[in-house]
């Protein structure tokens, strides 16, 4: 048997439907008034419910709303392990993670973003692996798993005895993500299972060599000249995004989602409620999405005002990928994680890419 502990940050991922940035700091009180629900619950669930090595493992599960709530159901042996008050915090995590640790935890599991790897890393180091559930806003880290059900396949791959490799956590300035900066910086290393496909590759900066901003230009004439009349522009985050809002002589949210129609922009820095809004006035629409850097993801990291409900509205045949072509050029494809197992199916297979003026790329948005 292998002792594994499950932890799971409840207000993690609340932020990004309502275009919050993240939950950092009691901002998960704002994303509720918002109307934001709770997402780490979910995603949680849906790793347990993927891992076939049940049998195999004693499972030590933080109270309440951090784990007990959320494994009820799903026929699993566990014990609950420290206390929670009404509301949670990350010195809960960091207690919890501690004590799991002290009860002989092999493997600790745990659901949130890189806000709850950090506490995770400051309360166990390397001193046991860890399996991280991609639950926040960003998740930026390499120490996360693809998604839930990649997740699951890691805990599955521990119990069989695969070894560990060292994953980056990043410390990511949320105040300054608010105010459109984008500062990141290493905080540490978490030992993760060693099954490389099914951990994202970290986050790599976009390069800003004369010869990459001079293809953003490019990109940005071309997909100018070809905007059409009376439609609606989603215009995702991102420094390729953001050249083609220049090209309109426009402002744009650099960390956000803005809508533009005919050369002009309608609102800026949208939330899911706002978009959905905006759909029913056009009826023409497309979001315009470049791939995160170092694991190609279009959907899915730092950019969930993109909700299933608007992904499907809009259609994936209206959706616009841009991208510089040094950056492609080191992508083995393009990955989604929308939180819908069937959209991100939906939305599997190949796409084409624009990489310069009136060129394109043909890649495949990969499934695990």
């Amino acid at each position: 048997m292998k002792t594994i502990g499950l932890i799971v940050n409840p207000v993690a991922g609340m932020g990004g439907s309502v275009g919050l940035k993240g939950t950092d700091g009691g901002m998960h009180k704002q994303a509720l008034a918002l109307g934001a629900t709770p997402v780490a619950p979910q995603r949680a669930r849906e790793a347990l419910a993927r891992i076939r090595c049940h049998d195999a493992i004693a499972w030590l599960v933080a109270p309440g709303a951090m784990g007990a709530e959320h494994v009820a159901g799903l026929d699993i042996a566990y014990r609950a392990v420290g206390e929670i008050g009404a509301e949670t915090t990350a010195e809960d995590t960091r207690r919890i993670a501690q004590l799991m640790l002290d009860a002989g935890a092999e493997l600790l599991v745990f659901a949130g973003g890189d806000g709850t790897a950090r506490d995770v890393y400051d309360a166990v180091g390397q001193h046991i692996p860890v399996v991280a559930i991609p639950a926040g806003v960003k998740v930026y880290s390499a120490a996360f798993a693809l998604s839930p059900h990649a997740a699951a396949e890691l805990v599955d791959a521990f119990v069989e005895g695969t070894g560990v490799v060292e994953e980056e956590v990043l410390d990511i300035d949320e105040v300054a993500f608010r105010e459109n900066r984008l500062d990141a910086q290493l905080y540490g290393y978490l030992l993760t299972p060693a099954v490389e496909r099914f951990l994202q590759p970290g986050k790599v900066a976009s390069s800003a060599s004369p010869s990459v901003e001079e293809n953003k230009r490019d990109i940005a004439a071309s997909f100018v000249e070809d905007m059409s009349p009376e439609t609606l522009y989603l215009l995702g985050p991102g420094t390729t995004v953001k050249a083609i809002a220049d090209a309109l002589a426009l402002p744009k949210t650099l960390l956000g989602v803005d809508a533009v129609c005919d050369g002009a922009l309608i609102a800026a820095d949208v939330n899911e409620r706002a978009i959905l809004d905006l759909l029913k006035r056009y009826p023409q629409r497309k979001i315009v999405v470049t791939p995160l850097g170092g694991n190609g993801f279009i959907f899915g990291r730092g950019n969930k005002q993109f909700t299933p409900e608007v992904i499907r509205q809009v259609g994936r045949e209206h959706i616009c990928v841009v991208g510089a072509e040094d950056k492609m050029r080191q992508l083995p494809g393009l990955r989604v994680d929308t939180g819908d197992v069937e959209l991100d199916k939906a939305l599997g297979g190949y796409i084409e890419v624009a990489v310069g003026y009136k060129r394109g790329r043909v890649m495949k948005v990969l499934m695990e």
